[in-house]
């Protein structure tokens, strides 16, 4: 029974989707994690590419006094209440004019738990297109520009990096479309699919406290986590597990996104991919040893769900987590 559970927890996470965030396996030490508030203790930020046909790409001109008459890509902080797609389809009426739809999630960027900016391709579905007609605080104007001669100034040259992972997506989509899933969380936390490959055989990381699940890590919001990044929440989960000198761990990237933002539900949980495997050359056939009984290896048996793991794996087809 707790394997089939499994299954269906670990196809659901494959399909950019997941339960409900219910505790967590791992948390900083000291006093437990308090609940992210937007704008008090965590910054959300959205941003939006947009490719047309003739591969052009929207661009709004700052209206901001710091950066004013630069271009960028349709961007801006959440606010408190939103969904992440309700606030990127508000800014892009914003400073854009248009209304749009999100096609899939390009990347995710963090600078620590307390700041995280979400990257999305997306599509005009109506609108107008703003002109320097319709100024204002917002932004200045928008307009189209062929990828391969951006205005300049420019803001920032950190778009430039999205607009080109952005064709590329358009030309071979390395991962399946994802969307941000509309669940509550109340902290920062990453629910992890942790893999160990051997001959075409996956095991997966399980936590056994309450029902076997996949384990989930509380992200802290302290100085050393700050510095140390998202990452950190990670590491820390798999040293109170696994005895780390002598594994190489790889955080692959993104299977999916949960967000609610509703009745101050301002966390977010991120499904990540990572891999473990022996820093020793030579064949390992068993995952590393399990320390303590909070955790324990599941040998994925059914085929369907270990091929999609082997080629989310062997194609790095997930989400990238920059910082």
């Amino acid at each position: 029974m707790a394997s089939e559970g499994l299954t269906g927890a670990l196809a659901a996470v494959l399909a950019g989707q997941g339960p409900r965030v219910q505790s967590c396996d791992s948390a900083p030490a000291g006093e437990p994690p308090v609940p992210v508030r937007l704008r008090k203790n965590v910054c959300y930020v959205v941003l939006a590419v947009f490719l047309s046909e003739q591969d052009e790409v929207l661009l709004i001109q700052e209206a901001k006094r710091e950066c004013r008459g630069s271009w960028y890509l349709p961007a801006g902080r959440m606010e408190p209440g939103e969904t992440i797609v309700e606030a990127l389809q508000r800014e892009v009426k914003e400073e854009a004019g248009l209304h749009c739809e999100p096609e899939t999630l390009l990347s995710v960027e963090e600078r620590g738990p307390s700041w995280v900016r979400f990257v999305f391709l997306a599509r005009p579905t109506g609108g107008i297109l703003k002109t320097s007609k319709e100024a204002d605080a917002e932004s200045l104007q928008a307009a189209w520009y062929p990828r391969s001669s951006l205005p300049t100034p420019l803001r920032a040259h950190d778009i430039l990096h999205l607009v080109e992972l952005a064709a590329q997506y358009r030309q071979q989509a390395r991962h399946p479309l994802i969307l941000p899933q509309e669940l509550p969380c109340d902290l920062v936390c990453q629910r992890l699919v942790v893999t160990f490959t051997s001959t075409q055989t996956v095991w997966v990381l399980v936590g056994t406290v309450g029902m076997p699940h996949l384990p989930v890590t509380a992200c802290g919001l302290d100085p050393v986590e700050q510095r140390g990044g998202m990452k950190m929440a990670i590491l820390r989960l798999l040293q109170e597990c696994l005895t780390l000198h002598h594994l190489v761990v790889e955080i692959k990237g993104l299977l999916g996104l949960q967000h609610l933002g509703r009745d101050h539900s301002d966390g977010i949980c991120l499904n990540v991919l990572v891999t473990v495997a022996f820093r020793s050359p030579g064949i390992q056939d068993e995952p590393p040893k399990i320390r303590g009984e909070n955790f324990f290896w599941w040998k994925v048996t059914e085929e369907d769900l270990q091929s999609q793991l082997l080629k989310r794996l062997q194609g790095s087809s997930v989400v990238p987590v920059n910082r």
